[in-house]
């Protein structure tokens, strides 16, 4: 599901194409937009650029979320944040001569008056102090790890006072700039605001300088999570204004959710001229050919596109066929701004998933076809190359859930081909995984770092989910994994419907009587997304739903069910789980690449000194 849209030597391709020769080349710039982590390439851009570069086209692919973050954490930007500083302090004093202040405005003066040039400065080193940290051997000493990060995090306080009442965070914290990103009309008056868009900045700063000197005709944006359409809508307005004949398409999974909606908001759509829905790469080499011809956008597939008579979406649609696809190409992002001190890539080796039977998941969302996957061959064929060009060890296959058969190849093939590296996925808990035969691979081949969804330790809601396990084969995959020194991150959610207590405190005592062998979780309560089953089904599983006509964007709904916990229960649950839960579960570090990359450092999965002082 994860889509969207350097220059480089592509001869070295474990699957060279010669450029078609029958177009005229163009130049696309593809960008990624704030906020996400800045620890590793998101897979959109690369997957991409490496098909309409072998369709003969120029491509730039900026990150411009990493730039963005490193931007932040610099004495450009920080003295930028000190004159708006200044600015607010000497409005508020000024205002206090005309009127009293209310209790807002005198708390935010107190903030203000605290910071000073010094102090500016004091920050200014201490986070290029950080970055170091960040990116050298210092990132293994977890003391000056969580130093740098709560560096960052402390910069970010800062940076949101001069964009006040906006709050601008470093994730997994989400930025929020008082506007709700689910409401069209706000998300159009969110562009505008001078005053809390941070985004308008970065667009001055960052892609005006690389829009002048590159001049490309088409830009394309990859919008994967719904927070970055703040970004991403603010960088159209802006490019729109100021740059009319650049033709702006937007992709990616979350532009795919908003298919239905999209042809109806038509004061958003004025801010881009086309959306990419699905799988992106035949779509879009297709649009990037049509422009400046007369082809005829209706016959381009997956596209919404606007002409005299209004916004239509075509009724062509396209899927990939894996085989035929080029390697990713990361050639021209600047890979050495990750905050990571090894560069971890991230690659998948499949579409869809091989199980598609869950009733909470909607990851299918993001095809027009099934389940499908690479040949092992050629997705150690591609690995080879990516370890070698880009010099790196350490991999995320980013597959929503690894099929065990393939699984069980990979490692062998891995062991086999003795290609050296570090990896991480994500696993169902699967029968036909446990033999210590199989983990034995795993742990020889690399494998260092698993999610795996767990999602209840009720046998009955687990039915009721669809999920085809059983905790006894959930225990079994937890205490072969621990054995064999892979990090299993144990994922799942309270309030699922039809869940009721009971079935929540099963959850909770599986988890604790199997604390020895998990590592660490990721816990949270059950959102009900449009696209899901269980949405698809509402009646069957006792829920209604309530959709607010105001809340256009939204891609989850209210609901309330007939049995069990309902929203606010699931959440009391979920706050009681937080306060009664096994101690060593929480962590001084939580980025999942920090983790992956200090198992792989130290070779075990066992790393007390990763736990949070009591």
């Amino acid at each position: 599901m994860k889509r969207g849209f350097s220059q480089g030597d592509k001869s070295q391709s474990p699957n060279p194409h010669p450029p078609e020769r029958n177009r005229s080349q163009k130049k696309v710039m593809l960008l990624f937009p704030p906020d996400w982590f800045p620890s590793e390439p998101y897979l959109s851009l690369p997957t991409l650029t490496a098909f309409l570069r072998r369709g003969g086209h120029e491509v730039i692919q900026k990150d411009l979320n990493v730039e963005m973050y490193n931007w932040f954490f610099s004495r450009g930007f920080l003295s930028h944040v000190f004159e708006k500083i200044s600015t607010h302090q000497k409005r508020l004093s000024d205002l206090s001569k005309v009127r009293r202040l209310n209790d807002d405005e005198i708390t935010l003066q107190q903030s203000l008056q605290k910071w000073t040039q010094s102090q500016i400065e004091d920050i200014v080193i201490k986070v290029e102090s950080a970055k170091a940290i960040i990116r050298s051997q210092d990132f293994y000493d977890v003391d000056k790890l969580e130093w740098a990060i709560h560096a960052f995090h402390e910069t970010m306080a800062l940076i949101s006072l001069a964009y006040y009442p906006a709050q601008i965070c470093m994730p997994p914290k989400e930025t929020d700039l008082t506007y709700k990103f689910f409401v069209s009309s706000e998300v159009l008056e969110a562009v505008k605001d001078t005053q809390v868009n941070v985004y308008r900045d970065v667009f001055h700063h960052l892609l005006v300088p690389t829009i002048e000197a590159e001049k490309p005709e088409v830009i394309g944006i990859s919008i994967v999570m719904r927070q970055q359409l703040f970004s991403s809508m603010t960088f159209c307005s802006m490019i729109k204004e100021r740059y009319p004949n650049i033709h702006i398409t937007i992709g990616g999974n979350t532009v795919t959710r908003l298919r239905d909606v999209l042809p109806h908001t038509s004061r958003l759509f004025c801010l881009f001229d086309t959306a990419v829905l699905f799988e992106g790469e035949t779509a879009l080499l297709q649009l990037v050919d049509a422009i400046e011809t007369e082809r005829d956008l209706s016959t381009i597939p997956n596209l919404i596109y606007k002409d005299a008579t209004g916004i239509h979406t075509t009724t062509v649609t396209s899927a990939e066929e894996l085989s035929t696809l080029p390697p990713p190409d990361f050639d021209g992002l600047p890979l050495s701004k990750y905050f990571v001190p090894k560069l971890v890539l991230p690659y998948l080796s499949t579409r869809g998933c091989y199980w598609g039977r869950c009733e909470f998941c909607d990851h299918g969302e993001g095809y027009t076809a099934g389940y499908r996957t690479k040949k092992i061959d050629r997705i150690i064929e591609d690995i080879r190359y990516l370890r070698d060009r880009y010099q790196t060890s350490h991999f995320h296959f980013i597959d929503e859930s690894y099929p065990p058969a393939l699984f069980k190849q990979l490692t062998r093939q891995l062991i086999e081909t003795d290609l050296q590296i570090s990896w991480t996925t994500h696993l169902r808990f699967e029968k036909s995984l446990l033999s210590d035969t199989v983990w034995d691979d795993a742990e020889k081949s690399g494998c260092k770092f698993l999610h795996m969804g767990f999602e209840s330790g009720s046998e009955r809601v687990l039915k009721l989910m669809g999920k085809a396990t059983t905790t006894d084969i959930i225990e079994q995959n937890l205490a072969l994994s621990s054995k064999h020194g892979v990090w299993n991150h144990v994922m799942g959610f309270f309030g699922f419907p039809g869940e009721t207590y009971e079935d929540a405190k099963f959850s909770m005592k599986f988890l604790e009587d199997n604390r020895e062998h998990i590592h660490s979780i990721g816990f949270g309560t059950f959102d009900l997304g449009k696209y899901t089953p269980v949405m698809k089904n509402a009646k069957r599983f006792g829920l209604t739903y309530h959709k607010n006509p105001e809340w256009d964007l939204a891609l989850d709904y209210y609901f309330t069910v007939k049995e069990g916990l309902g929203i606010e229960e699931a959440e009391e649950v979920f706050n009681e789980f937080g306060r009664n839960h096994y101690e060593g579960w929480d962590l001084r570090i939580v980025l999942r690449e920090y983790i992956f990359l200090y198992v792989a450092h130290f070779g075990t999965n066992k790393l007390p000194f990763l736990r949070c002082r009591h």
